[in-house]
């Protein structure tokens, strides 16, 4: 019988060790996925992994005309002058800051660089030079 007893076991020892050793190989990749990186840094013109997927969306199929960045970005305070920022259709105060600024290009630069209380691209991050330009020449009328 203590043959027996000695041939039921060793598989049985063999078969607990290698559940431990899953088990543990299991542990391993759930700490891997916990511990993993919730993002990563991409340099321009790099490859930059799984970035395509979540940059495609923000493109949003073509640029923005000039009343969407307006509503979306712009009229919050351009729509009622906050800050001292000049007012939709004021053109004469749009024409004095293009003035004093250098013009359409000039006021663009502001506008891309910010000014005063106005963050830069007027927290429109992802409006092209164009989409600013065409925002600017709605709102001021010049």
């Amino acid at each position: 019988m203590n043959l027996m007893n000695k041939m039921l076991t060793a598989p049985a020892v063999v078969l607990a060790l290698w559940a431990v050793n899953a088990q543990a190989a299991n542990m391993d990749e759930e700490i891997a996925q916990r511990i993993q990186p919730v993002g990563q840094v991409c340099i321009q013109g790099e490859e930059c992994k799984g970035v395509a997927a979540v940059a495609a969306p923000a493109a949003g199929g073509g640029a923005k005309s000039p009343d969407e960045v307006i509503a979306a970005h712009c009229g919050a305070c351009h729509n009622s002058g906050v800050l001292g920022a000049p007012k939709t259709g004021d053109t004469a105060a749009w024409k004095e800051r293009a003035d004093t600024q250098g013009g359409l290009d000039g006021l663009l630069a502001k506008a891309i660089s910010g000014i005063n209380a106005m963050p830069p691209k007027g927290t429109c991050a992802t409006c092209s030079d164009d989409e600013l330009k065409g925002a600017i020449e709605k709102m001021s009328g010049l």
